[in-house]
Parts: structure tokens; C-alpha cells; sequence
């Protein structure tokens, strides 16, 4: 099986994203891929719009590559979520010139949210940095196997 990261370059910053139905979170890498940092969270309008905030911020961050969640069944089939998350990639690509991996998101809300509650912040709180947090989680998982592909 090709490893979905094989396109991203070999160095440099990269953009994690977890796209979810009203927002899209964000997290951004170190550009020597130790760790994901949450970035924020882009409350999601129009494709136009949502691309265009996308692009700001890849250019401000000289971001290299984008690793974008991708929302597997629990059996490892694909469902809607998958396929608009592939759509949201195409209509991307069309727009920057930067590779695109998808990475499994399965369990990475839970297990924010279990991370979360362990620490006692109010569900108010949780709400709003869910969604940075989650990228931050798919991200650094894929940054994780990128460095075990490459030691």
C-alpha cells in the first residue's frame, strides 16, 4: 500500500486540516515536522471564501503541503464525510499549486474531547477549540509517521 504522505516534500512547514461541516480546523506544523501546534478555527461560509481564508494562510506560513483529515467509518469504508472531504481537496488543488495527503481522522475528535473532559475545561470551552485541537491531532500523527517513514 503507497503511503499517503509520498507526495508531501521532504521538508518545510505543513497545514493540517479538519473539515467538519460548519468550520474547518487548523493546525500548523514546525518546519522541522517535529510537532503540530493548533492554529485556528475558519467558521465555513462559501467554498470561494473558505478558499480564499485557506490561501492567506498558507502564504503568511509559506506552508509547503497540506495534510487534510480524512473521515473513515469505523470499518475503514467510506461514507459522505469522505467523499466531500475529497471533493474540498479537488476544489482546493484547483486553486493552489501545494500536494494534498489525506490522513485518517477516525477517533482524533474523541480523543480531543476525552482529553478535554480529563482536564476539566467547560464543554463551552471545548466548542471552541475542537476543531484547531482535532487538526493539531491529525497532523501530528501524520508528522509522527513521517518521521518513522524517513528515520
Amino acid at each position: 500500500m503507497k503511503n499517503p504522505l509520498a507526495d508531501l516534500p521532504p521538508s518545510g512547514k505543513l497545514l493540517g486540516l479538519d473539515l467538519g461541516s460548519k468550520t474547518i480546523g487548523l493546525a500548523i506544523s514546525d518546519g522541522m515536522r517535529f510537532s503540530a501546534t493548533p492554529l485556528k478555527t475558519i467558521k465555513r461560509t462559501k467554498f470561494k471564501n473558505d478558499a480564499k481564508e485557506l490561501v492567506e494562510i498558507i502564504d503568511e506560513n509559506k506552508i509547503v503541503g497540506l495534510v487534510l483529515g480524512l473521515p473513515l467509518n469505523m470499518d475503514g469504508s467510506e461514507g459522505p464525510r469522505v467523499q466531500s472531504s475529497k471533493a474540498f481537496a479537488r476544489n482546493l488543488s484547483a486553486i493552489i499549486d501545494l500536494p494534498i495527503c489525506f490522513w485518517d481522522e477516525r477517533l482524533s475528535t474523541s480523543a480531543v474531547t476525552k482529553t478535554l473532559i480529563e482536564a476539566d475545561v467547560s464543554r463551552a470551552k471545548r466548542a471552541q477549540v475542537i476543531d484547531k485541537l482535532a487538526a493539531s491531532y491529525i497532523l501530528q500523527g501524520a508528522l509522527d509517521r513521517l518521521r518513522n517513514t524517513n528515520a
